[in-house]
């Protein structure tokens, strides 16, 4: 299970993670076949024995000498602490309890303590902040001062690079623990309780003598037969009680086939053992500079994600160009059908939380709970259950289906790198009740998880850039923007930019102006790049003033010179099928019509008519019209087909049709040229 991945000149080690399920087993000892069932409850009696063998090392370490003993890397002479967690926690004799009676093999103990170190080790980053933010303790911690900001920066470990986010919500957890005990907390062990063990079964922390994994002789492309040893019964009492169970399951189809296997970690949901297999794949080296072309990319609410790709010319002096045809990834019926989602499970908990007082009042006067509504409370308590799982899975399948379609348009326009906004600052609050839900609903952060992933199988970098002022200046000039409604929404808004300077002139959306500015700006400071220890990620920290001055976006106007036969493009749809109308002026007396047709039906600019319900120019980019039309058969339960996003794109001006986007099961929208 632990063979190593050959790396060529240019390529890195990429670890990924397939879930599978187990359905069937056998035992290897008495040559029974186990089913489902059986398999689940042998697997949770080993997920409740290491729960509890790890909650008991974490409860007991729970405090700050030790979270910061085992965050020092040293142990009690001076020696360097190993990285496995379970070797760690032995050289530093920090041991695990076994109940009486209780025979548990030293394997599964390394599980426990493995997983234990890794509760301890994480919370360290957590008490750091912590104790950073009550070092610097405002007089009105609700709204700090430049210098309390400043001298919060200088406290923390990682400096300003910390999110406000993060710091906004350890300030509101230390605020509510003074509220209560009327004063402030020693530390990170005092805001929290000690954190409980994971229903999981880590098998990367023990050898083959307790879990083997190999691909099945007989199909090693998609089956794999996991060995490992289970408990018999609830307390096994002897080494008798521990029987290996050969597990065969089906690996995903998107495992490669010369993905090199890891040991799984085993996890019991909902009445199923799951298999999360990690691989490892030799994948392409990102760069983080030395990028040409690049695409880019802004968030939204109405339009989640609006693009397009940037050029980096070749010059003495470089200059950014841009073709001007920006891509849509709109999600607004996703995002409904989630905020429907979200009301009902409000809905349900507040019929929850009076059920609970209700049986609460009746045993505060010695009375026995109803029946009625104890049963009452246990179903709503299942329904919310399955409320939020559907919302789990509507979040992860939007999140693939955005990340697809960057990752797709990337590809198509033979770009390395993708830039992205940092937006973790963002609060959701003041902006009105409506606004401040949609905000705090985007899965912007599962978006950008899943879009690394998907990205570094094809050697393409993620970058973050400083949000500040991408959507306030016009990308051509640099000029602070006048935002107003778009010209096709008669409602009031501030979706639409307009350049005041005269030599400019430039008016487009506000996002499709953002994502030029993203990109500028990212192409610009590329030499500014930096690896994130902690997350691993490329990220522009700061923004030179120089050179984003110097970021200005040029329009790519089309090489019109005859080198070859007129392409042959298709009759844009909104053209009329019948000839001009005959003109008045011509002398003869048949009065033929024109001989190509006429262009697009005229809208007025106030009063609109029955064939042009909306004002649709020629340069008007807008939402489109037609109804979503839902295909939940083709994507399964919970994600309907009321995303719509614009066709993947070759190079700029094909000479053939825009091919189909790759991205599975999202509805094509035609977009004008």
């Amino acid at each position: 299970m632990r063979r190593r991945v050959v790396v060529g000149e240019g390529e890195v080690q990429q670890v990924a993670a397939a879930c599978a399920r187990a359905l069937r087993g056998v035992d290897v000892v008495s040559g029974e076949q186990l089913g489902e069932a059986a398999l689940v409850e042998r697997a949770g009696w080993l997920t409740a024995l290491v729960g509890s063998l790890a909650a008991g090392v974490v409860q007991e370490h729970w405090n700050g000498p030790d979270l910061a003993r085992l965050a020092s890397g040293v142990d009690l002479v001076g020696a360097s602490l190993p990285s496995q967690g379970w070797m760690a926690l032995r050289r530093l004799g920090w041991s695990v309890t076994i109940p009486e009676g209780v025979y548990v093999p030293d394997r599964v103990v390394r599980i426990a303590q493995e997983q234990a170190g890794r509760v301890l080790r994480s919370a360290w980053w957590r008490a750091e902040i912590t104790a950073a933010l009550l070092a610097t303790w405002p007089a009105d911690p609700a709204r700090r001062t430049v210098a309390d900001w400043e001298a919060l920066g200088t406290a923390l470990p990682e400096g300003p690079v910390v999110a406000t986010g993060v710091l906004l919500a350890r300030t509101r957890q230390i605020a509510a623990f003074q509220a209560r005990h009327r004063r402030l907390p020693a530390g990170l062990t005092e805001c929290e309780q000690a954190p409980g063990a994971d229903g999981q079964v880590v098998l990367a922390a023990v050898d083959k003598q307790l879990a083997t994994l190999e691909r099945c002789p007989q199909d090693p492309f998609r089956n794999a037969v996991l060995t490992v040893r289970l408990p018999a019964r609830p307390a096994p009492a002897c080494r008798a009680d521990w029987r290996p169970v050969r597990i065969r399951f089906r690996l995903p189809p998107h495992v490669p086939a010369t993905a090199v296997l890891c040991p799984p970690t085993l996890r019991v949901r909902q009445g199923r053992l799951l298999l999360d297999v990690p691989y490892a794949l030799a994948v392409p080296k990102p760069e983080r500079a030395g990028h040409r072309t690049a695409v880019a990319f802004d968030w939204g609410l109405n339009t989640l994600l609006t693009g397009g790709t940037l050029h980096l010319t070749t010059e003495r002096q470089p200059r950014v160009v841009t073709d001007g045809h920006p891509v849509y990834f709109r999600a607004a019926g996703v995002l409904a059908k989630a905020d429907r989602l979200r009301i009902l499970g409000e809905y349900i908990g507040a019929r929850i939380d009076r059920l609970r007082v209700l049986i609460t009042s009746r045993q505060e006067r010695g009375m026995r709970p109803n029946p009625w509504l104890v049963g009452k409370l246990a179903v709503l308590q299942t329904e919310r259950d399955c409320v939020a799982r559907r919302r789990a899975r509507l979040n992860v399948a939007l999140a693939k289906a955005a990340a697809g379609f960057m990752t797709d348009h990337a590809i198509a326009a033979g770009a390395r790198v993708i830039y992205l906004e940092d937006l973790r600052d963002m609060q959701a609050r003041g902006k009105g009740r409506t606004l401040n839900t949609r905000l705090s609903q985007t899965v912007r952060g599962a978006i950008v998880t899943q879009l690394r992933h998907q990205a570094a199988v094809h050697g393409i970098a993620v970058v973050i850039v400083p949000p500040r002022g991408t959507s306030k200046y016009c990308p051509r000039c640099l000029t602070a923007f006048r935002h107003h409604k778009a010209p096709n929404d008669p409602r009031a808004g501030w979706a639409w930019a307009t350049c005041p300077n005269d030599a400019c002139g430039y008016s487009t959306g506000r996002d499709n102006a953002a994502w030029q500015r993203i990109g500028a700006r990212g192409l610009t400071h590329q030499h500014k790049t930096s690896l994130d220890r902690t997350s691993k990620t490329f990220v522009i920290r700061r923004v030179v003033e120089a050179l984003d001055r110097a970021s200005r976006v040029q329009g790519q106007t089309r090489d019109r010179t005859k080198s070859g036969p007129t392409a042959k493009r298709p009759v844009p749809g909104k053209r009329r099928r019948v000839p001009a109308p005959p003109n008045n002026r011509t002398p003869t007396r048949a009065r033929p019509g024109g001989k190509r047709p006429a262009g697009r039906t005229s809208t007025h600019p106030t009063h609109r008519g029955q064939r042009c319900p909306r004002q649709q120019g020629p340069t008007t980019i807008g939402t489109p019209a037609r109804p979503h039309r839902p295909d939940g058969a083709r994507l399964g339960a919970g994600f309907h087909r009321h995303a719509h996003t614009t066709p993947t794109r070759g190079q700029p001006w094909p000479s053939h049709p825009p091919a189909r986007s790759r991205t599975p099961g999202i509805a094509q929208e035609t977009q004008a040229d």
